[in-house]
């Protein structure tokens, strides 16, 4: 597997981007990852680093970009938190990503069973997660189907929380970064969600939901 270049990446669309991963995630599905010789890569990116995805994850062990899309050294920039929330930080390392590096595509990958959300769904308050609970509050409040157990119990209830806070985010990093939001307009890049099973290995992306420059005022209207 070649190591990615300035100029392989640079010829790489959003769309395909997407096909790229969603590729990769099928590899890992089927236990059928590329063999890479990863000591190569790690001297081919010596010089600099040429990555096609920003894709922001959970932190819990189970979820590492690289292995479930199976990528190699220099190909996605990973950045994982608790709950794959946005805050400042993530979104300067966003930008920096796409606008200064070159990504095609932002994912935001949400994931079953998150330790996260059940927090939040159990209004958890321990040091400085109480903070890091309160951004996925919104996510809580927003899921309006299920009237009982609406605790981490309830796993209906957990699974559509994160699955809305997945969208939440999405809509959030419209909001407060005006920089990718114009780099989508241009159609340099587009950002989309996604779910990852941490039983089958399977990513599910929000294909309907995929923010474009075809689609992006109408995501800016609904956000």
């Amino acid at each position: 597997m070649r190591t990615l270049t300035k100029e392989i990446r640079d010829k790489i669309t959003p769309l395909e981007a997407i096909e790229i991963l969603k590729r990769g995630n099928k590899r890992f599905v089927e236990n059928l990852k590329i063999n890479r010789n990863l000591l190569q890569q790690v001297n081919e990116t010596s010089d600099g680093q040429h990555p096609f995805a920003v894709i922001l994850s959970c932190i819990d062990s189970r979820t590492s970009a690289e292995l479930i899309f199976d990528q190699g050294l220099g190909d996605v920039f990973s950045v994982r938190i608790a709950g794959n929330i946005q805050n400042q930080d993530i979104l300067g390392s966003m930008e920096f990503g796409c606008k200064v590096a070159g990504a095609k595509i932002v994912v935001v990958l949400g994931h079953t069973k998150c330790g996260a959300v059940k927090g939040a769904c159990d209004d958890v308050k321990m040091g400085n997660l109480s903070a890091l609970l309160e951004k996925l509050k919104p996510a809580v409040e927003a899921e309006n189907t299920i009237n009982s157990e609406r605790n981490a119990n309830n796993s209906e209830f957990v699974e559509k929380v994160a699955s809305l806070n997945v969208r939440i985010t999405i809509r959030k990093i419209l909001k407060n970064s005006p920089i990718l939001n114009e780099m989508i307009e241009h159609g340099e890049i587009a950002l989309v969600g996604g779910m990852y099973d941490v039983e089958t290995g399977i990513v599910d992306f929000y294909d309907d939901e995929i923010v474009t420059a075809e689609t992006l005022a109408k995501t800016l209207t609904v956000a």
